[in-house]
């Protein structure tokens, strides 16, 4: 069983935006507001994060933690490849965590993989995010041929119906689902969120909603969700879904 523990570890920061779930980056909004460029990416002091040691040699990082990997940012973006191998070697180093990357850039795996990497690490979780359905049928037929040990699919921001049916074997842990946050939010319809967990149902895959986003739809009624709102009201709607192993080989 996975640690309750976590922290995050973000080795390097900002992105350059690619498809239109980019187009209201929560990392875009807040450096804004502090004079930051995010498409500059730039190593952070916490680069060397999980390897550092207490005085008496022990890790600062406890065993059986979750590492939220790279969450400013993502793991395979191009400007970060002179990092990546030393990144690497922290990951296979510290094989008592468990490092979890969410990328937009999964055509990227390949060529940035160590070369131990074979079907995966088995303490590594790289998650795919989708937002529509061209970027759903762009990714993830790349993303379900990926040689990843434990893959999620996210679908967050989710701007429209999205069909998973093709892409979801029993490789995929989990799929996400949530709206987008912000002033400037698109909306997020719950007929599309239904639909992917209805789906997910019936494959016996974990399902989790885990936000509505600021401008939420039921039942052909928009309404305006506060921030602080939006992960409970999401828990309110009582659709996350746990899977359960098959009882036949």
């Amino acid at each position: 069983m996975r640690s309750e523990m976590s922290s995050m570890w973000n080795l390097w920061h900002g992105c350059h935006k690619i498809s239109a779930g980019c187009q209201h980056c929560y990392v875009y909004r807040g450096d804004a507001k502090r004079g930051i460029d995010s498409s500059v990416v730039t190593q952070t002091k916490n680069f060397d994060l999980p390897v550092r040691k207490k005085r008496n040699g022990e890790y600062k990082i406890p065993s059986g933690t979750e590492m939220m990997t790279c969450f400013t940012s993502d793991f395979f973006v191009e400007d970060a490849d002179p990092w990546r191998p030393e990144a690497w070697a922290m990951i296979r180093e510290r094989n008592d965590l468990h490092f979890m990357m969410i990328t937009k850039r999964i055509h990227r795996l390949q060529e940035c993989i160590p070369e131990d990497w074979g079907d995966g690490y088995e303490h590594v979780t790289i998650c795919c995010t989708v937002e529509n359905q061209d970027r759903a049928d762009d990714r993830l037929p790349v993303y379900k041929a990926a040689p990843v040990k434990h893959k999620i699919i996210i679908c967050e921001p989710l701007l429209g119906p999205v069909d998973l049916s093709p892409y979801l074997d029993d490789t995929i842990g989990q799929v996400v689902v949530g709206g987008e946050s912000g002033k400037e939010a698109r909306i997020c319809d719950f007929d599309w969120v239904m639909n992917i967990q209805r789906v997910c149902v019936e494959r016996n895959i974990s399902f989790w909603f885990k936000q509505t986003g600021a401008r939420f739809v039921k039942d052909g009624i928009l309404y305006h969700i506060k921030r602080h709102f939006q992960h409970s009201q999401a828990r309110k709607a009582n659709i996350n879904f746990f899977s359960v192993p098959s009882l036949f080989p």
